[in-house]
């Protein structure tokens, strides 16, 4: 049976940190991410089965590194709330492919070389 978790944290740092216990100690896989008020709140969305999942989730809570402000999990996911979860992680892969795509080659800048010159003085012999 397919299962949600989603746990919510204050920072990417502690989000990554909650991902990363996640995915060691349970067959879990990230789904999605969702980044708010500019990063300061994150949250992780993973899936695999309901016992996976739960334990992962409870694994993040008691481990992270930051703060857990918020934590569910949900066990066989309404369609609408699946198809939610797959336009998030829509929105991470194109947006992951945009970064991915090769930049236009730089031109390379040629310098003029210059030398230094020694400041005029005004030499007048009287």
């Amino acid at each position: 049976m397919k299962s949600l978790g989603f746990v919510e944290v204050s920072g990417v740092v502690a989000a990554v940190d909650a991902l990363d216990i996640m995915c060691k100690t349970s067959n879990v896989k990230l789904a999605a991410w969702e980044r708010k008020l500019g990063g300061r709140l994150v949250t992780v969305i993973i899936e695999g089965s309901v016992s996976d999942v739960t334990e992962a989730v409870e694994n993040a809570k008691q481990k992270c590194v930051g703060r857990v402000r918020a934590s569910n999990v949900i066990a066989n996911p309404h369609e609408e709330t699946a198809r939610l979860v797959s336009l998030s992680a829509a929105r991470l892969a194109k947006k992951n492919s945009a970064n991915d795509e090769p930049s236009e080659p730089e031109k390379s800048v040629q310098t003029k070389k210059t030398t230094a010159r020694k400041p005029k003085t005004n030499n007048k012999n009287s």
